[in-house]
């Protein structure tokens, strides 16, 4: 009897170990899904102007909501619900596949024979298929739009309330309350006041350019090289003030300059490897995608890259700002020898970056517009010119 029970007890556990990690692993399969459903989504919203502000406003969210104190996990809001907007997504997809089908072949029997009695079949099909596709996924919207929900539709819910109008009734104030949840308009404003300030902030290096950029070539390069130590001067509290900024939720917050050589110094190692991720890891690669401008139509694939590198530079800015709040500054020798040395090296970065900046004006499709959009520290496009 000892050695049932505890056969029995080993059981017990052994099925209590499986469902843990089965939960854990569908955890992190639809964290990976809704993450890139929120990727998809950021792109489509910077692909389109003046929306744009809304995925920059967010972007800047994510790192002011770390800085403020915020777990990881709960730095990147409304991912659940892009996840939910991504799965409806394949849902139609798949959904409409069946409609497609069927309407492919209505028209290859009408050219064949357009009086046909299959042809008219198949048109009725595929005019049965999409109803019941579209009220396949009505259902499974109505009840939360979960994996499960499309998986199996609980015929016996559906039968019994399906038919009613209390069932459908609040729908439109569901879908209401799911669109108001992503606060676009929210986003919309932190991104319009922080790029805002941030073309205050690059003004000086916009107007020697414009100013004389038709000069002679000698006055040229003298332009350029001023050019270049105001735009290096900017960039040297330019990703920390937009985070700091984000994270206080006021313009003026962008230009307190004291404020984040504070936190530099609290954390100067922490901050370097932010600036070595968000100046050179991730937007110097993507300089690349800017030589030749992407067609309209699909100028959502290239912000795809754009956004999938530039999150993750906003949430290491993000990370070593939270860790300087954390910290405090120390006022021995090794301190200020690392403060000293981690500028030498936020320096050094600075200058590879406004080095790729200036030979972008050469090889890039805007030109001298490269000067102002500059997707490391404003919205994540790879030009504002298309084809």
């Amino acid at each position: 009897m000892i050695d049932l029970a505890q056969e029995l007890e080993t059981n017990v556990k052994k099925q209590g170990f499986f469902k843990r990690w089965l939960k854990r692993l569908r955890r992190t399969l639809s964290s990976i899904f809704s993450f890139g459903s929120l990727v998809v989504l950021l792109a489509l919203l910077t692909a389109i102007p003046v929306v744009q502000f809304i995925a920059f406003g967010y972007l800047l969210d994510v790192s002011g909501r770390l800085k403020n104190g915020c777990k990881l996990s709960d730095s990147l809001p409304k991912m659940h619900q892009a996840g939910i907007v991504g799965l409806a997504a394949i849902a139609i997809i798949i959904a409409a596949l069946p409609s497609q089908l069927l309407t492919h072949w209505e028209s290859v029997a009408h050219i064949i024979d357009a009086d046909s009695r299959q042809a008219a079949l198949l048109r009725g099909a595929a005019i049965a298929s999409s109803i019941v596709a579209t009220f396949y996924l009505l259902w499974a919207w109505i009840r939360g739009g979960r994996l499960k929900c499309y998986l199996w539709p609980q015929p016996k819910r559906l039968f019994s309330e399906g038919w009613r109008w209390s069932t459908w009734k609040n729908a439109p104030d569901q879908l209401w309350n799911f669109t108001t949840a992503f606060e676009l308009p929210r986003y919309f404003w932190i991104g319009l006041r922080g790029a805002v300030g941030t073309l205050i902030w690059l003004a000086p290096t916009i107007v020697i350019i414009l100013a004389f950029r038709e000069g002679e070539s000698g006055l040229a390069g003298l332009v350029g090289f001023l050019a270049i130590l105001c735009l290096a001067y900017s960039l040297f509290y330019l990703p920390l003030l937009q985070t700091h900024f984000a994270a206080e939720n006021r313009l003026s917050a962008i230009f307190e300059r004291k404020k984040v050589r504070q936190l530099f110094s609290a954390a100067p190692w922490a901050t370097f490897l932010a600036m070595v991720f968000a100046l050179f890891i991730t937007p110097i690669p993507l300089y690349l995608l800017k030589i030749e401008a992407t067609p309209r139509e699909v100028v959502w694939l290239p912000c795809l890259l754009f956004i999938a590198f530039i999150l993750p530079a906003r949430i290491a800015i993000g990370l070593a700002m939270r860790r300087a709040e954390s910290k405090t500054i120390r006022p021995t020798f090794i301190g200020k020898a690392s403060r000293f040395l981690a500028r030498i090296g936020i320096g050094s970065v600075v200058a590879i970056y406004v080095l790729f900046v200036y030979v972008s004006q050469y090889t890039s499709w805007d030109g001298l517009l490269t000067w102002v959009q500059q997707h490391a520290i404003l919205i994540p496009v790879p030009f504002l010119n298309g084809t």
